[in-house]
């Protein structure tokens, strides 16, 4: 288990590496296959995956992204407003077919995957996108490697003993520091390249603010794995699982880097 999830890490690491540095179209593509694959999983934790309230579901992913890749941002918002309007329409046309627990997975799905995933697309287009692009990295590969191997090794105190009986506080805070370090390191090695006076002590902050959300992209992935008794969320990647398992943090941490970064 360990060297086919060992191998499959190094190949996932390696993809991700090309379609960061290629960036443009090949970015944005790939993301929106990894966004309509991650909603497929999760609607189909709700059996959704096949339902009207699911293809609108891929429909206003799939035009969400053509509207970022052709940089027409200004109608992301609306857009998105349309969407839960679209949503809440199939909802009170099918009716009573489905319940409002569907129809709420359906906008969250949309929001919660292809929306916050996008983010990683949004920081590559960003000047020195292709460095900066690193830090999502950093702060959710990274900040889980630090908690793995704090935890394991020091670990005494269980976080969330229901939830996720394996993850310690210790782990928590090694994730964090961690990644704070991987954050000055980052700012010692591209700080000149980026033009930042202080590069190493703001990339440390970074880096480990970032990783907060990355813990509870990881939690509410879980949670939700856990509140309807499956393991994973799909097979795609052996020994990791499916999309959702594996970029259940970046989803989370894209997002909140990007607003950090620009600020």
């Amino acid at each position: 288990m360990f060297k086919t999830r060992l191998i499959s890490g190094i190949f996932i690491a390696v993809i991700t590496a090309l379609v960061l540095y290629i960036g443009g179209y090949v970015t944005g593509g790939v993301l929106l296959i990894l966004s309509l694959i991650g909603m497929f999983e999760f609607l189909r934790v709700f059996k959704l995956e096949k339902s009207i309230l699911g293809i609108v579901a891929y429909i206003g992913t799939l035009i969400y992204y053509v509207l970022l890749m052709l940089s027409e941002n200004e109608w992301l918002t609306p857009f998105m407003i349309v969407y839960l309007l679209v949503v809440l329409g199939a909802y009170v046309i099918t009716f009573p077919k489905f319940n409002d627990k569907e129809m709420m997975v359906s906008f969250l799905s949309f929001f919660y995957i292809s929306v916050m995933l996008s983010y990683v697309y949004q920081i590559r287009v960003l000047e020195n996108g292709l460095i900066l692009s690193l830090l999502i990295v950093l702060c959710s590969w990274g900040s889980d490697t630090c908690a793995y191997v704090v935890g394991v090794t020091m670990g005494k105190h269980k976080m969330t003993p229901i939830l996720s009986p394996k993850k310690s506080v210790e782990g928590l805070f090694g994730g964090i520091i961690g990644a704070g370090l991987l954050g000055a390191l980052f700012g010692f090695l591209f700080g000149n390249k980026l033009g930042i006076s202080g590069a190493v002590l703001w990339f440390a902050l970074i880096g480990a603010v970032g990783s907060i959300p990355a813990v509870i992209g990881d939690l509410a992935a879980s949670a939700i794995k856990r509140n309807n008794d499956i393991k994973d969320y799909g097979n795609l990647i052996p020994g990791h699982g499916g999309v959702m398992d594996r970029f259940d943090s970046v989803i989370f941490v894209a997002p909140i880097l990007y607003y950090l970064v620009i600020m």
